[in-house]
């Protein structure tokens, strides 16, 4: 498993191998300076150290859209974060190649003795890591690796046989058992003079690197002001935290501002969990609105462990006999779904939402997710497939783990017989309808009462809101009740068999 804390100079002792004079830092998930446990590691052994960012071919390649928010949103973070690094001295060299080859060949021309970076979870990462590993050491080059993006690592957090855990409860009750100021602790970085060194020459930094030159496009993120970068992150923290203590009450409604909009930036690393956790962590002996944003912290390290323990999750079902459902996997209600024209307006204005900004409230991806699945009765890796394509914030195991929980085929999942009611759920938690006109105008003159529901408005009153039903606004491609009916039994045939 990667090291748990940052490497500190140490003596060298007879016959040892001596600390790394020359090292490359590898920039991933964690585009930052501040609390950034790698590079701090890196700063407490080298006595020169590069920063490198990779375009990763490997991953770039596959996405769907040459206009990707994400990708745009790293560029942007990469430029300030190299010029905050320009004022030590360093800068980021970038590079746009599969990884596997970009790093050992840097690394040579660098002369470097090791790479560090922060570890990343994923299987498809665990494989790069280790073919990247193995190249470098035929060099004599090291590749260190430590924990930067979850606050536990996968079995760090064990029941008392010593086995990973399965249920959410019992892994957070050990979690708060377990933490102490130690793990939420910045990991501080402060290079000495001279010791970042910029890219040398013939390396393009970020601002060499204009997002054309990798085949990709601007977007409009700036237009939805979604900041970017660690000065991005910062302003939404801070504007958070006024919020904090109301979290609990005001999360599940997305008319209503009350997450923290974080959840990009952790994903790019633009800021440390350890400070959110530290925080929520300090807050929560007062407030529930911290116990409660803590918990969903402690949720975020959950799934990274089932991701590292289970890989299988990413092709099926973490309740193997799931896998096992027969789905109807209607094509033209799966295109209702993603093109917001299921005629239920909650989802419709919740897939626009997806569609237009690349964010989605929490509570809406659960209800979208359970309308997929249990209603129009389609495949749940079709809907993640869907999410990871499109959010700005897509994070391999929380997206996963959450389509599981919707499906019911996850570890600690929702019972496969608790299943939304669209109506009840918009009327729940958008009552006046104010989310669903923001992003559904043509529904924007039909009264409350109806608006959850507007198939069920008089025809002359949808004449008078200049809204026909099936004309103006689709009719629901199915009634909730039959599907309910039908899933219920899809889901019986599986238990039964």
């Amino acid at each position: 498993m990667p090291e748990s804390e940052p490497v500190l100079p140490q003596k060298a002792m007879p016959g040892a191998s001596p600390a790394p004079d020359r090292v490359l830092f590898w920039f991933r998930r964690d585009l930052r300076l501040t609390d950034n446990a790698g590079l701090a590691a890196a700063l407490a052994v080298g006595r020169q150290v590069w920063c490198v960012f990779v375009f990763d071919r490997a991953i770039l390649d596959p996405l769907p859209s040459r206009a990707d928010r994400r990708v745009e949103f790293i560029h942007d973070s990469l430029v300030e974060l190299d010029r905050r690094l320009a004022e030590s001295g360093g800068g980021v060299i970038v590079r746009h190649q599969d990884a596997r080859t970009a790093l050992p060949e840097l690394a040579r021309a660098l002369a470097v003795q090791a790479v560090f970076a922060n570890a990343d979870y994923e299987p498809q990462a665990f494989a790069r890591d280790a073919a990247i590993r193995e190249a470098l050491a035929g060099d004599g080059i090291g590749l260190r690796t430590f924990k930067d993006q979850v606050v536990f690592e996968c079995e760090e957090i064990l029941t008392g046989s010593g086995t990973v855990y399965g249920v959410f409860t019992p892994y957070r009750n050990a979690w708060l058992k377990r933490v102490c100021a130690a793990d939420l602790a910045a990991r501080p970085v402060v290079p000495r003079a001279g010791q970042l060194r910029p890219p040398p020459a013939g390396e393009a930094g970020p601002e060499a690197f204009p997002l054309q030159s990798i085949g990709f496009a601007r977007t409009n993120l700036s237009d939805l002001d979604i900041p970017t970068g660690e000065t991005g992150a910062r302003r939404l923290f801070e504007a958070f935290m006024p919020r904090l203590d109301s979290y609990h009450q005001r999360r599940d409604f997305p008319a209503v501002k009350g997450p923290s909009y974080l959840s990009v930036h952790l994903r790019f690393g633009t800021i440390s969990i350890r400070e959110l956790a530290r925080t929520a962590h300090a807050g929560a002996g007062s407030s529930e609105g911290a116990r409660v944003w803590l918990s969903e912290l402690v949720w975020r390290d959950f799934y990274f462990m089932i991701l590292a323990q289970h890989p299988h999750v990413t092709e099926g079902a973490w309740k193997r006999e799931y896998d096992r459902l027969a789905f109807d996997n209607d094509a033209s209600l799966f295109a209702a779904w993603c093109e917001a024209r299921t005629g239920y307006p909650i989802v419709d204005a919740a897939m626009r939402q997806i569609n237009q900004t690349g964010y989605m409230h929490n509570r809406l991806r659960m209800i979208v997710a359970s309308f997929l699945v249990k209603d129009l009765l389609i495949d749940w890796r079709r809907g993640e497939r869907y999410f990871a394509d499109h959010l700005n914030d897509f994070d391999l195991s929380a997206n996963n783990g959450g389509w599981q929980w919707a499906a019911s085929t996850g570890c600690d999942a929702q019972p496969y017989f608790r299943i939304f009611n669209p109506v009840t759920q918009s009327e729940r938690f958008d009552a006046e309808g104010k989310f669903i006109r923001r992003y559904l105008p043509e529904l924007a003159s039909v009264p409350a009462k109806y608006i959850h529901a507007p198939w069920t408005l008089p025809a002359l009153a949808q004449q008078m809101a200049g809204c026909v039903i099936g004309t103006d606004y689709p009719a629901p491609v199915v009634d909730h009740a039959v599907q309910r009916d039908r899933a219920l039994a899809m889901y019986k045939a599986v238990k039964s068999g």
